[in-house]
């Protein structure tokens, strides 16, 4: 590089992945000195903020689309991405351009340098540069409307907790990453309610009754008004002869007169609530920030919404469904739609990796409790620090109850998963690969992926 200048893309995408920003450092302390050395760019925008275990990615896709329809422009930050790394910052649904990227990280770059030398607070991590990266794309080039602004661990000392939303949302709360959040779900909760500021509106979805507890007592300390899905607003899912091959639901809230009927392109029963946590947050949005979206893009937009890794068909013959459910709680989605989704199938076959940090045994178990039995269950492990070995796979799979029989080791999941697409006698079978949003973007690499898709 000359003068040490970030000049290409691959050069800027090895930089935000260097090592020294590698790991997790809990705190704002880098952040909001960034930002203050750059007359805090975020302070140009407005933010839906996003947190919960699961769906905040269908939920920010959700608001995305509507969006979209209505015509206003929308910046979306989310993680991880499943095929190419800009799919974590768009606008108007469109990957960050390369050139853009190049430009902002040669920027920010001797700011993280002078933040690890000058400061007591230390080298800002990966994380924290492409948030960063976020703000300066979204508060000084393009200059969105709105931007979905989700969280990525936790919240209260998530780097994206540095921004002022107009709303809040809590999708749901769930044990996950427990060595980091806390043991218990009040704890969890705990931190994802970091995220609420005074005086802000919050959404959340279905709620365990001790984490409702802890975030309705910090609405009233921050006194925010809290809106809760089956209580505030509803959604639920409609079962007609019209919604063969398709989900539709009913949503009505305290902003309505009557209710409503939308039909989903996600599929998954979780995206019940994820879309109805979306469409309050647009009456909020409508009450309150004059954002005025016609019932019409409501429907185009819920109904166009697309979000690769999440219950996807990649294949349809034989058919082949790839998930990102990669905890407990999301594999507990997983199987409750898994009847609806395989319901043509003769038989059902897994493919399961995941990273060794999860609750294996607990997620093995909810797989083998599934409506529909495995015939076989392919265990496979893949390029990643913290991925799982075959051998833990294997344990905790006999722990959750599965037969040795049953559980077949995978070396090459590619070569597997290839010779499993072209065997006619599967035809009319069906592979779910699950386990690790990680091992969905490698698996999602090898298929043909629509150019609508990528966002280019």
């Amino acid at each position: 590089m000359k003068a040490d200048h970030i000049l290409t893309y691959d050069e800027a995408l090895d930089w935000l992945h260097s090592p020294l920003r590698f790991g997790l450092k809990p705190g704002l302390e880098r952040m909001n000195w960034m930002l203050e050395e750059l007359g805090h760019p975020e302070r140009n925008l407005l933010f839906v903020h996003v947190a919960g275990t699961n769906g905040k990615g269908s939920t920010c896709t959700f608001l995305t689309h509507v969006m979209l329809e209505a015509g206003i422009s929308v910046g979306t930050f989310t993680s991880p991405y499943i095929t190419d790394f800009r799919e974590r910052i768009r606008f108007n649904n469109q990957l960050i351009p390369q050139d853009d990227l190049v430009r902002l990280v040669d920027e920010i770059k001797p700011l993280v340098g002078r933040c690890e030398r000058e400061t007591e607070y230390g080298c800002p991590t990966e994380f924290e540069v492409i948030t960063l990266l976020a703000i300066c794309y979204f508060g000084r080039v393009v200059r969105p409307a709105i931007v979905i602004w989700e969280t990525g661990l936790g919240g209260r000392l998530d780097s994206t907790n540095v921004v002022h939303p107009i709303i809040s949302v809590i999708t749901n709360v769930g044990l996950d990453h427990t060595n980091v959040l806390g043991s218990t779900i009040g704890e969890i909760a705990l931190e994802k309610a970091g995220i609420i500021k005074s005086g802000v509106p919050v959404v959340v979805g279905h709620l365990h009754e001790e984490a409702l507890e802890v975030i309705s007592r910090i609405t009233k300390q921050k006194n925010s008004r809290l809106y809760r899905l089956g209580n505030e607003f509803y959604s639920k899912p409609l079962f007609t002869e019209a919604s063969r091959g398709a989900q539709h639901i009913e949503y009505g809230s305290l902003f309505r007169l009557n209710s409503s009927t939308y039909q989903l392109g996600l599929l998954g029963k979780h995206q019940v609530q994820n879309a109805g946590v979306a469409l309050m947050v647009l009456d909020l949005m409508r009450e309150f920030y004059a954002f005025f979206v016609e019932e019409e893009d409501r429907k185009k937009g819920l109904a166009q919404a697309t979000w690769p890794g999440r219950l996807e068909i990649v294949s349809r013959k034989p058919l082949c469904m790839i998930d990102g459910a990669h905890n407990t709680e999301g594999i507990t989605m997983l199987v409750d739609s898994l009847t609806e989704l395989a319901s043509d199938t003769k038989r059902v076959h897994l493919m399961f990796s995941a990273l060794e940090d999860k609750p294996l045994p607990q997620m093995a178990r909810v797989l083998k409790e599934a409506p529909l039995e495995f015939a076989n269950v392919y265990l496979t492990s893949f390029d990643f620090p913290r991925a799982a070995s075959v051998d833990t796979l294997e344990d905790a799979f006999l722990m959750g109850g599965f037969n040795q029989e049953q559980l077949e080791r995978v070396d090459n999941w590619e070569i597997t998963l290839r010779e499993w697409l072209s065997d006619e006698t599967k035809s009319d079978e069906t592979l779910l690969i699950c386990g690790s949003l990680y091992f969905i973007s490698l698996v999602r690499s090898i298929f043909l992926i629509p150019v609508e898709q990528v966002g280019e």
